[in-house]
């Protein structure tokens, strides 16, 4: 379905969702279960596939529910793709980038090391290819897919000792996603894959030697700054990572046309919802960390730059031997190009400006 016709559909949401088409109201109660990668004590990501729920429910009168399941619940955490595509739940909320080892290629449905932002997905999604090339990926897992929630460019992650050269990463064991891992890894760093829920008791116990999670408000929850002082930015691994729902196809097909509009439009909401959230909380969190006592630290230009190098050698090297991951990233990389070029003259340059005043 072409992206631009979904965004129309969703705007006919909000007319369902006024009562002004009885048929809503006409259908029978549907009710699903969704399996969330993370715990219920965020919520941010996790309350945000609670808001779709919620939309969902209010706009069809109370017909269709939609229960949310937090990560371990009905499944493990990382287990979702298989719980959709084995058709165990009809539907998912998750970070594709969990998914590298079924195929590197899941990643870009959600970001990749150097990436687009925030913005800049939504714009590749919307209005330039991504919607249609990560629809025909995702429909050979029996998924149909949509945009929920994104962080915006992510905090670097917490560490027990500083990082002042590429020399220090070596032997680091580090909690990342699978996908700034690989980019890690010749630079001797041994990366983690845990579960948000499992995270702070590896950290205070030793069994990891940082963690990098999303940013002040999650991670003042989490408790990292009680066992960790140094705070890393920016997540140059994260910079606009589009969480999505994973929905089963049969399931979406047997979904009435005025169903799947209220879907798409709950999606589109609780899109939006998530980022402005984060936008939002953040900055008094890390006032707050900073007060308490965390060390904040950027991460060194050699550390940036030969974490960049690695990242394309990755991605050329994935261009020669996957073409699923080719096809979508080619048309990734020259949006990404196209973006940067322009962000540089107005975004770029209005906020680098407006940061070095005093307000």
């Amino acid at each position: 379905m072409d992206r631009r016709s979904i965004i129309k559909q969703a705007g006919i949401a909000g007319i369902l969702a006024a009562g002004a088409a009885p048929a809503v109201h006409a259908q029978a109660a549907i009710r699903w279960r969704l399996a969330s990668s993370f715990p219920k004590s965020l919520d941010t990501i996790y309350g945000t596939a609670e808001v779709f729920a919620k939309q969902v429910s209010d706009m069809t009168g109370g017909k269709f529910q939609i229960s949310v399941h937090a990560g371990g619940e009905l499944m493990p955490a990382f287990g979702v793709v298989d719980g959709v595509q084995s058709g165990s739940v009809e539907m998912a909320h998750t970070a594709p980038y969990y998914f590298y080892g079924k195929d590197p290629t899941f990643c870009l449905g959600c970001t990749i090391p150097f990436g687009l932002n925030s913005r800049q997905m939504d714009a590749w999604t919307n209005e330039g290819n991504g919607f249609k090339l990560l629809r025909e990926f995702y429909a050979k897992y029996n998924i149909v897919h949509f945009a929920a929630g994104n962080t915006g460019v992510q905090m670097g992650g917490w560490f027990r000792k500083e990082i002042k050269s590429v020399a220090d990463l070596k032997g680091l064991k580090f909690r990342t996603n699978p996908f700034a891992g690989k980019v890690l890894e010749p630079f001797g760093v041994v990366p983690q894959s845990i579960p948000g829920s499992d995270l702070y008791p590896a950290l205070e116990k030793g069994t990891i030697d940082a963690v990098e999670w999303v940013g002040p408000y999650d991670d003042q929850k989490l408790g990292f700054n009680k066992v960790a002082p140094f705070y890393y930015y920016p997540g140059w691994w994260e910079g606009g990572p589009q969480l999505q729902f994973y929905i089963n196809n049969k399931e979406w097909d047997k979904l009435p046309a005025e169903y799947k509009a209220i879907v798409q439009s709950a999606s589109a909401f609780a899109n939006t919802s998530m980022m402005a959230k984060y936008d939002a909380r953040n900055p008094t969190a890390l006032k707050q960390l900073v007060g308490a006592g965390t060390k904040l630290r950027p991460f060194t230009q050699d550390v940036m730059t030969a974490a960049f190098k690695s990242a394309q050698q990755i991605y050329a090297d994935l261009n020669n031997s996957n073409p699923e991951w080719k096809k979508i990233y080619t048309d990734y990389a020259k949006f990404l190009a196209d973006q940067n070029a322009w962000f540089r003259f107005t975004e770029g340059t209005y906020d680098r400006f407006m940061q070095s005043q005093k307000l």
